[in-house]
């Protein structure tokens, strides 16, 4: 997510390069005897219900749907926040807010700031139950700006690990 939304015009997947590899991979060389036995993606993986090859897929197309739909990549990301100690990036783009939380233990409650005036809803959050996450985050809550500190604060619950993209719609 944070390569598709913060990159140029395309975004290289690294876990759909995985995705399909579930074994190891070999490519066709002298010491296998030019063998494409192991140098195949294995793409009906993700319709196997027994395996978590479906939480990527769906991510994967909700992402993609995502910046499609609202034309992200028609905009230039804008840095709000960049927290190195917390390890927080918050960035618009187009018409989205990008929440990043890439510290691996460590979850923040009410993480505050500025943004435009208004009303924010959730359009896809990284820790989501539909892709196999804790749920931790309410996606049906809307987030209201509150006036502090002279300017106009959203505040968020960033559990760790996570992102969450957010969109003003009032």
């Amino acid at each position: 997510l944070f390569t598709l939304a913060g990159g140029g015009e395309a975004y290289l997947n690294f876990m759909g390069n995985e995705f399909g590899h579930p074994e190891w991979i070999d490519f066709p060389r002298e010491g296998n005897d030019w063998s494409y036995d192991h140098a195949r993606r294995q793409w009906n993986l993700v319709d196997d219900p027994t395996l978590k090859y479906q939480y990527l897929g769906k991510f994967d197309q909700a992402m993609i749907e995502l910046i499609a739909g609202n034309n992200v990549l028609d905009g230039t990301p804008e840095p709000i926040v960049r927290d190195i100690d917390r390890q927080i990036l918050v960035f618009k783009r187009k018409n989205c807010i990008f929440a990043f939380n890439f510290a691996s233990t460590t979850s923040y409650t009410d993480y505050e700031f500025g943004v435009e005036p208004g009303k924010y809803k959730v359009l896809l959050d990284t820790d989501s139950k539909d892709f196999d996450g804790g749920g931790e985050i309410d996606d049906t809550v809307d987030y209201l700006t509150q006036p502090k500190y002279g300017k106009n604060i959203l505040s968020l619950y960033l559990p760790a690990r996570t992102a969450i993209v957010l969109k003003k719609i009032d």
